[in-house]
């Protein structure tokens, strides 16, 4: 049976990494593979396998904050986040469900 202290902050710092791999793992997942190549970063499958890897050690292996693959699979879902994920959005903004569409136009924004 699994044994979860929840008073041990290193189990909560350590749930937090899988969520945030997850998230980014996920975001990753629903964006369109042209918009990584017109953002001019990596392809999208590339992604997919580096935050895939990532997330799957963690699962697999457990998520340790003090592991060196923890930290290697933390860093790559950090870059997604902060430096990809901000490109292929901006190009997509509009696009799909997830932009703003308040002043939007008939021929585009205004």
């Amino acid at each position: 049976m699994l044994h979860v202290n929840f008073l041990d902050p290193f189990w909560w710092l350590s749930t937090a990494m899988v969520c945030f791999k997850l998230f980014a793992f996920g975001d990753a997942l629903t964006r369109r593979e042209d918009a990584f190549r017109a953002a001019d970063k990596k392809t999208k499958q590339f992604w997919l396998v580096v935050l895939g890897l990532a997330l799957g050690v963690d699962l697999l292996f457990g998520a340790s904050v003090l592991g060196m693959l923890g930290l290697v699979g933390l860093v790559a879902a950090i870059v997604y986040m902060v430096d990809v994920r901000p490109a292929v959005r901006e190009l997509t903004r509009g696009q799909g469900g997830g932009g703003n569409k308040r002043n939007m136009g008939p021929y585009g924004p205004w």
